[in-house]
């Protein structure tokens, strides 16, 4: 029997990462130190309280059943941490919560396009951006980011045909890959954009709890006019070390909210009870291990960078999340080719710049998942393999 696929599933593949792995596991089938900064998967532990918290609800028979709809007390602990850390006022249905802000990203334009409405999406930026309106059927624009413009998208430049079309456009800051803030102008001329082209703003704030140089992460809803064209996404993920229990929040416009409620009622039963809990505790408090593990992702943050720069690879401190953005060493040009021979030659695991986009093609993405000591290991190990002076 012949099977076919559809052409939306076709158009997936693994590429890069799949080779990735491949090349890893034969690094460690020959015994050779491998020093993983590829996938943003937390190395931190929940905080203990959220631990226990999941694991209390676990040992009640009665929260295994069907959620359907959220607790009222873990509505009422968005609103609470909504307000307490972004001074943002939240109504019940103003709040939905979701396994996860990719799986919020991919199924989002279901609610707001037709096939074949157009979509601004960030170049260079997360995948899950450009992936989840193309398997609805929606045709992508992707806005670029250039690093002489601080990443931040020149809305003036995206032409006037492209603007009067698009139905939304996903902006994400901290931002992953890129690893840069955006600063309050920006999101005040975003909002006017807006509101001017008619425009659907979805913010993704993963990361604003991981902001460095004594920045302080915000949202997105706290600027005026924010509620009227848009919403974001929060996730538990890496501010508390979630990542597994897919604990999220699309948060703002009520008629956005309420319409992908209503969307995800055909085929979603509701987030896992002890799985709420967990989230009634990370957003209720104590907060200072959320505090704490910024300062440690800060200090590895200047233990890559900083030294990277002494061997000669001339990499930028990042500005947020838990990433590093490095453009190419000097003589190199293909990020996909550097990024196999430097796992080859030294055991660094890093994902090409090109994954993210065509504007990510010099550079290559590091993650902040390694303690201090062993991410010294990772750079001597760079130095000592002498990538950095040759060419590709």
């Amino acid at each position: 029997m012949e099977i076919k696929f559809s052409k939306k599933a076709d158009q997936l593949q693994a590429g890069i990462f799949a080779v990735l792995d491949e090349k890893k596991r034969e690094l460690l089938s020959q015994g050779r130190k491998v020093y993983n900064l590829s996938v943003g998967t937390p190395d931190f532990e929940p905080m203990e309280h959220i631990q226990k918290a999941v694991s209390e609800a676990a040992k009640d028979p009665k929260n295994y059943k069907y959620a359907i709809t959220e607790l009222p007390e873990l509505l009422e602990a968005v609103q609470s941490f909504y307000q307490r850390r972004f001074g943002v006022a939240l109504k019940t249905d103003e709040i939905m919560a979701m396994y996860g802000s990719q799986e919020g990203m991919a199924h989002i334009a279901w609610a707001l396009c037709d096939p074949g409405e157009l979509v601004l999406t960030p170049n260079p930026g997360y995948q899950i951006f450009r992936v989840g309106p193309e398997l609805c059927g929606c045709e992508i624009w992707p806005y670029p980011l250039y690093e002489d413009n601080g990443f931040l998208p020149k809305l003036g430049d995206i032409p006037e045909d492209v603007a009067g079309r698009a139905k939304f456009m996903v902006v994400s800051y901290p931002a992953n890959p890129i690893c840069r803030t955006a600063p309050d102008s920006f999101y005040r001329k975003l909002i006017a954009f807006a509101k001017e082209k008619q425009i659907i703003i979805l913010h993704d704030n993963a990361y604003s709890d991981i902001v460095y140089g004594g920045r302080t992460g915000g949202s997105f809803l706290q600027y005026e006019g924010a509620k009227e064209v848009g919403i974001e996404f929060y996730s538990l993920s890496k501010s508390f070390n979630y990542t597994g229990a897919r604990a999220s929040f699309a948060v703002g416009n009520r008629e956005i909210v309420q319409k992908f409620r209503a969307l995800r009622t055909q085929f979603d039963y509701g987030m896992f009870l002890p799985v709420q809990y967990g989230a009634i505790a990370a957003l209720t408090g104590p907060f200072d291990g959320v505090k704490e593990q910024c300062r440690r992702y800060e200090e590895r943050n200047h233990v890559l960078c900083g030294g990277l720069r002494e061997i000669g690879w001339d990499v930028p401190d990042s500005e947020g999340t838990m990433f590093v953005w490095a453009p190419l060493p000097a003589g190199y040009t293909d990020s996909e080719k550097f990024c196999v021979e430097l796992m080859e030659r030294s055991g660094v695991i890093c994902v090409p710049g090109s994954s993210f986009g065509s504007l990510g093609a010099g550079y290559v993405r590091m993650a902040l998942v390694l303690p201090p000591d062993q991410l010294r290991e990772a750079v001597a190990s760079i130095r000592d393999c002498g990538i950095l002076k040759g060419k590709l």
